[in-house]
């Protein structure tokens, strides 16, 4: 790990701009910043938690003046390293930068901080028959700033889209000091280049994001659930596109295999059958006649198919229960006894789904077990690679395994990333997807708006 010399001269100017209290040195608190959720570590040397833009852009100026590395971070629920001080360096965390400044029931929009939690919005904003659709596993803790950083996808995004579909507007702090207003307020907006949805998924490199502008949507009226049981992962994704072949666009279809099924199991509020070996949760929603119209088309088609079991959950608490046991599947998993787990994100084109799960079954092995779960309704799978004590600290096998599943990805017309972005842990998977030349416009660009290379270094890019 790498390590900057930070003055004590420099580290009196920053708390100048911020108060004595909201530069932190001490180990205990160094240490708290430097983790994400994929077990990704690195110690920053300084942690800095600014509450205004224009704090932000005096610190960022400081740092490009001093060649001082600067990692902007969300809450570090990240899964690729992406908020990891790889080359130490400055972290300026959001945690203070908390506010929703607005929210426009006739304009159908917010304007948030980058610190504000996904959860928090949409609670607030629901209240207001407003609707953020965009909702990460990690939405109870994870910021929208993250969000944007990394274009946050979710369960929804099947029917709703990503994270980018609903940025209008960016506030953003470059390293020179200057704060650029990229996008606008409304609806529709044409002029110039469209910067915000550069800056949207641009993990942390360009700038720090200091205010966001979202589209919000009206509340759907009605959401309705339903459940099925299938004997193999490959009925299961069948069934998914027999919806699309139906006409129906579900708001939320997720698939569990055997293992993650067998994860989480004793958390649903219904029996499985000792032949399931998958699962579809699928959601639909619009008014009461349109989600209960296309739920029972849902329903049919999966009677239609090979399912053991087929439902509409008509409890709302079973309802919650079965997505709390959802969104617990990554802490699950650790309980099912095995010594590691490597989580990858990938995603293919959904006629493309039962090809590649067919492929992740035929690499799997007892040494080196895939699991894989996620949002089957936009081709977006979450592959678990589970290793037992005797394969865990085979680093030529877990990359050899990871190669090959990014490979066939690529090669079945899909991306090496959904929606974790590529941080540390994909950079030597970017070149099956993007020639040399795309590459090397994107490290341009990245000079453009960094040209002293501090914003988020040694990220997406070998």
């Amino acid at each position: 790990m790498t390590s900057v010399n930070i003055s004590r001269g420099l580290k009196a100017r920053f708390r100048k701009i911020l108060g004595k209290e909201w530069v932190l040195d001490s180990p205990a608190d160094l240490i708290c910043y430097s983790q994400d959720a994929g077990g990704y570590s690195a110690v920053p040397d300084l942690v800095l938690l600014p509450e205004r833009a224009e704090q932000v852009a005096k610190i960022l100026d400081i740092c490009a003046q001093d060649g001082i590395p600067v990692v902007p971070r969300g809450a570090g629920t990240g899964t690729v390293g992406g908020s990891i001080p790889v080359q130490g360096g400055v972290v300026i965390a959001a945690v203070r930068m908390n506010r929703i400044s607005m929210t426009s029931l006739v304009d159908l929009s917010c304007r948030v901080g980058p610190g504000v939690i996904t959860g928090d919005l949409q609670n607030r904003i629901s209240s207001e028959g407003l609707f953020y659709p965009p909702d990460p596993a990690s939405l109870a803790f994870c910021t929208i700033g993250g969000n944007v950083a990394t274009c946050a996808g979710g369960a929804r995004a099947v029917k709703y889209g990503v994270t980018r579909d609903y940025v209008r507007a960016v506030q953003l702090a470059l390293p020179d000091g200057s704060l650029l207003n990229l996008g606008a307020q409304t609806a529709k907006s044409v002029v110039g280049f469209d910067l915000a949805r550069l800056v949207t998924g641009s993990e942390g490199c360009l700038g720090f994001i200091t205010s966001i502008t979202l589209r919000l949507l009206p509340m759907p009226l009605k959401v309705v659930t339903c459940v099925a049981l299938y004997p193999t992962g490959a009925d299961a994704l069948d069934c998914v596109t027999g919806f699309f072949q139906a006409s129906v666009v579900p708001r939320c279809a997720e698939f569990l295999d055997r293992l993650s099924l067998q994860a989480i199991r004793h958390l649903l509020p219904f029996p499985v059958d000792g032949d399931a070996a998958a699962m579809l949760l699928v959601e639909l929603d619009g008014s009461e006649e349109s989600a209960a119209f296309e739920a029972n088309q849902v329903v049919d088609v999966m009677k239609a198919g090979r399912c053991l079991m087929a439902r509409i959950l008509e409890d709302q608490r079973a309802v919650e229960q079965v997505w709390q046991a959802r969104r617990g599947m990554s802490p699950a998993i650790k309980r099912l006894g095995f010594s590691k787990k490597v989580s990858e994100d990938i995603c293919v084109p959904r006629h493309a789904l039962v090809e590649m799960l067919q492929f992740l079954e035929s690499i799997s092995t007892d040494d080196a077990t895939i699991l894989a779960f996620g949002h089957a309704g936009d081709g977006n799978l979450h592959v678990n690679l589970l290793l037992r004590e005797g394969a865990a600290g085979d680093q030529e096998l877990i990359r050899a395994v990871i190669g090959s599943i990014m490979s066939k990805a690529v090669e079945l017309g899909g991306t090496i990333s959904g929606e974790h972005g590529i941080g540390i842990s994909k950079m030597e998977y970017l070149s099956l997807e993007q020639t040399a030349g795309l590459v090397d416009l994107q490290k341009r660009l990245k000079g453009l708006f960094d040209p002293r290379g501090i914003m988020n270094p040694g990220k997406i890019f070998l």
